[in-house]
């Protein structure tokens, strides 16, 4: 299967983050994944649907699977379920660990200087979206 002209799933910025997320999608572990909806209003980029495709990158920029967008739905942060929370796979064992653990990256240098807002910051009400996807496809030749 080809990925040329599908939009890139990148987890999290390139690093140590970014590559044990697309570990836990490779390795099964990962089927859903938590975004801002601040982030696709910013970007001005229409939200992912059932059916999409994408290719997964690493931090060296590389493609290494395809996945394909299963469910999304907008909702408010204070509403993240557990279900949710271990289908991220992440090693989160309850929603309070998770968010805690989101909220580290959420209120990062990093993704504020990408936001644009330097004091941006989540709550309970804010919009975030809840993608579910499968692999379709691997790329990576030394993971298979």
């Amino acid at each position: 299967m080809t990925h040329e002209g599908l939009s890139r799933a990148e987890f999290a910025f390139p690093g140590p983050l970014r590559d044990a997320l697309v570990s836990a999608v490779l390795g099964g572990h990962k089927v859903s994944t938590t975004s801002l909806l601040r982030e696709y209003e910013l970007e001005a980029s229409p939200l992912p649907e059932p059916g999409d495709r994408s290719v997964v990158v690493d931090s060296k920029n590389q493609a290494v699977a395809i996945i394909e967008t299963t469910s999304v739905k907008v909702v408010r942060l204070g509403s993240v379920d557990l279900s949710h929370v271990i289908d991220e796979g992440e090693g989160f064992n309850s929603v309070a660990e998770w968010r805690t653990g989101h909220e580290g990256f959420w209120h990062s240098d990093e993704l504020r200087r990408a936001l644009c807002e330097p004091t941006f910051t989540v709550d309970d009400d804010t919009p975030v979206v809840l993608e579910r996807f499968r692999v379709v496809d691997r790329l990576d030749d030394t993971l298979s």
